[in-house]
């Protein structure tokens, strides 16, 4: 967020690893973890919702072809952005708080709730679902490019569940949804961040999302819409490995048992194999 917000005429940072360097330095490792009440609050109904949306949406299209697992995943990832939108505006919002203060001098939210109920007393909901819209422009095909391609490697690698390997090839396969997913629409996450964070100071630079994209470009050129792609490949990786990997062993193990015999694991679904 922090690259992706940097005034250009006076940056900050000058990459990922300077960023990482910077915050600990001025900020204390505590830096590192702004805003992360706000993730902790939403993630939980994100994932339930994204994974239970995904997998019921496969079902009712009825064959498990490539085309519907990317709707299938489209659908999921434009519900999800109601909770996703404010989330990610109260993320924003702290991380940007104190940018380079050890000790804050001005403290303008205490935590992830109190930012996002003072963005409510000041604008209303229209504050709150700030940057809905690119938002969903990110989400939709961004999850759509998640779920597919979490199919097709689970495919190509043969996960079985008997298979010694299965959890290290549910890893890289998740691993690898989590970098497609967000290669597929990382311009628009800047624009995104950028819309979130306009206002912070007083001052308000764009009045949507095409003068974000047309002021951005007329700037700084192309590469600002890739600035912080790095740092969001690193966290990509590990993140969504986990994820998937989690809720594919965890359906497994309760199909396994037979506690919830009418439940098919949602991001795999109806695959030729046991798994």
């Amino acid at each position: 967020v922090r690259l992706q917000v940097q005034n250009v005429e006076k940056p900050l940072y000058r990459g990922t690893f300077h960023c990482f360097q910077s915050i600990i330095k001025q900020e204390s490792a505590f830096g590192l973890y702004k805003g992360i009440g706000s993730p902790m609050m939403g993630l939980t109904f994100i994932n339930a919702l994204v994974f239970g949306v995904q997998g019921n949406t496969l079902r009712a299209l009825g064959k498990d072809t490539p085309l519907n697992q990317f709707l299938a995943g489209s659908a999921a990832g434009a519900i999800q952005c109601v909770i996703c939108c404010p989330m990610e505006l109260a993320k924003t919002r702290m991380q940007l708080q104190g940018t380079g203060e050890y000790k804050l001098k001005t403290k303008n939210y205490k935590n992830s709730l109190d930012c996002l109920v003072k963005i409510y007393q000041k604008e209303g909901l229209r504050g709150i679902n700030r940057g809905m819209v690119s938002t969903f422009i990110r989400e939709t095909p961004s999850f759509g490019f998640y779920f597919l391609t979490y199919d097709c490697m689970t495919r190509y690698l043969g996960c079985e569940a008997e298979d010694s390997y299965v959890i290290p090839k549910l890893l890289f396969s998740g691993g690898m949804s989590g970098i497609v997913s967000w290669l597929s629409t990382y311009p628009m996450d800047v624009i995104k961040s950028r819309l979130q964070a306009d206002g912070v100071g007083g001052v308000t630079q764009y009045k949507g999302i095409l003068d974000c994209v047309r002021k951005s470009y007329h700037e700084e050129g192309w590469r600002v819409f890739t600035r912080g792609l790095t740092s969001t490949l690193l966290r990509a990786f590990p993140v969504n490995a986990a994820t998937f990997a989690t809720v594919t062993v965890f359906l497994m193990y309760m199909k396994s048992e037979d506690n919830l015999p009418e439940c098919e694991p949602g991001p795999v679904i109806h695959q030729p194999s046991s798994l």
